[in-house]
């Protein structure tokens, strides 16, 4: 199973959107687990001028057979018009998390 995980990444406005989504997600079976990482800052240009926003990261462990539905479930429960939503896959873990991941959005 070590080559369909992935580590996906999508940024919140807040620790509540944040804890909401990361919620849905696990209760879904769309992701094993939801890290929420609170106090990141973000630099970005959108509509023409940089912002420099305080957020919160989600760190998402699913598979590559979920990420589509992930995909779909984030961009309605965010309150961004464009959320963040990149997977990087795994290449490697211990068997028995990697095992449990997939166990987990089956």
């Amino acid at each position: 199973m070590s080559n369909s995980a992935l580590l996906v990444l999508t940024t919140c406005a807040n620790a509540d959107e944040a804890d909401a989504i990361a919620g849905a997600l696990v209760e879904q079976r769309l992701a094993a687990c939801v890290n929420r990482v609170d106090g990141i800052v973000s630099t970005y240009t959108w509509e023409s001028r940089v912002h420099r926003d305080k957020e919160t990261l989600l760190l998402i462990k699913t598979t590559e057979a979920r990420f589509d539905e992930l995909q779909r479930a984030i961009a309605r429960l965010s309150s961004y018009d464009v959320p963040e939503v990149v997977a990087v896959p795994l290449s490697k873990g211990s068997k028995a998390y990697l095992d449990w991941l997939a166990e987990s959005v089956s």
